[in-house]
């Protein structure tokens, strides 16, 4: 990705990894997925886990997502390549980059760890990122890619974290893994057919105050990871992503603008104002009630028929470009033609009333009395043999 096309995503929230007690369906839930395991010998029918995966409370804990996670990335633990030297990478063209990324990621990190742990994490996370890049060179780094990164570091470890990144990188974060970020700006937009079909009244607001699809990039690019204050709710939501279709954050999103339309209606419709709003997620928002949304939207609007209201909307958003172009054009004629006729009006109106026949014979007069002047102090100074 050229640098011209690097866009830049502010720095992440301070993630919370406070532990909370389970409720009572959080506990029923992770002894029966236990429970699955125990009886298929360390595996569960993969339909069964995606369903698991994508209902409520998702996979519980993070051992049983340690167990879990691979098999819903179709990663095979069993066939892991060890994991190069930091010092093997350090060529890599993206290498400074992505070492700043990682040092701008420690909020990403349990507070307390020792810092000799933490250093080792980290220099995991920079040869875990290099060696997706290293090894797929059409694929491009781009900045929130150590979000993701770092969620599955976390939990399943180095090695299998890599096979995961490999995996989604050549798969879910492909379009975004492209020379320039247009595919996934486009991709953005198809969250404005979704909150159309659903609140119209909404979207000719959020349109009216063009606050275009930037502050739902850091959410797609990241699975919201880099958002999101609350460990719980990221690997919450991985869980849901990695057993759900490859655009569900898509319809994520519409369906956290669409619960907060009262909200943003409230709002001046205002670009900046409404960018800002957005741009925070609320800590209280309901993710169990909007994945079961985003599921209902899915179900709902097929991506073809979200992709032909996109083009509509490109068209639409083209030819209003070319009608402002337009008038700027004409503004600036405008201004030249009227700048003109007051330099004419000014000549016309004023130069004859200069100019008259008395004014012209003055003029003339003091011309040859000048003229008469120069040549007599010329031929006095010739005599006197100065030139």
């Amino acid at each position: 990705m050229s640098s011209e096309d690097v866009i830049q995503i502010n720095q992440p929230e301070e993630l919370s990894f406070e532990k909370c007690p389970e409720s009572q369906e959080e506990l029923k839930k992770r002894e029966y997925i236990e429970q699955l395991l125990s009886n298929g010998n360390g595996q569960i029918e993969l339909n069964t886990l995606k369903k698991l995966a994508r209902s409520d409370y998702g996979l519980v804990s993070d051992d049983l997502r340690r167990k879990l996670w691979p098999l819903l990335a179709g990663v095979d633990v069993t066939a892991l390549e060890p994991a190069p030297k930091l010092s093997d990478l350090q060529t890599h063209p993206e290498y400074n980059q992505v070492v700043l990324d990682v040092n701008r990621s420690l909020k990403r990190f349990p507070p307390g760890i020792p810092y000799e742990q933490r250093i080792a994490l980290q220099d995991q996370l920079t040869v875990l990122i290099l060696r997706v890049i290293n090894k797929y060179p059409y694929l491009r780094y781009y900045q929130g890619y150590h979000d993701v990164a770092v969620t599955f570091l976390l939990v399943v470890g180095e090695e299998v974290a890599f096979a995961v990144m490999e995996e989604l990188s050549t798969t879910h974060f492909c379009e975004c893994m492209q020379e320039t970020m247009d595919a996934t700006q486009k991709r953005l937009m198809f969250i404005w057919p979704i909150v159309n079909f659903e609140n119209a009244t909404l979207f000719q607001f959020l349109q009216k105050s063009g606050v275009g699809t930037l502050f739902a990039l850091p959410w797609y690019l990241t699975w919201f990871g880099h958002s999101l204050n609350s460990y719980k709710a990221v690997v919450r939501l991985y869980d849901y992503f990695l057993a759900s279709p490859i655009y569900s954050p898509i319809f994520v999103t519409a369906a956290i603008i669409l619960h907060r339309s009262e909200e943003i209606l409230l709002e001046e419709c205002d670009m900046a104002m409404i960018h800002c709003l957005l741009s925070k997620l609320p800590d209280d928002l309901p993710f169990e009630n909007l994945l079961k949304k985003s599921s209902n939207l899915y179900e709902k609007y097929s991506l073809t028929v979200i992709e032909k209201e996109v083009e509509k909307l490109i068209k639409l958003e083209k030819q209003q470009r070319q009608r402002e172009e337009k008038e700027a054009i004409d503004r600036r004629k405008r201004l030249a033609r009227n700048s003109q006729s007051k330099g004419s009006y000014l000549l016309n109106h004023w130069l004859p009333q200069i100019l008259t026949p008395k004014s012209f014979i003055v003029t003339t007069a003091f011309s040859i009395l000048v003229g008469i002047c120069a040549y007599y102090y010329k031929s006095q100074y010739m005599t006197t043999g100065i030139s």
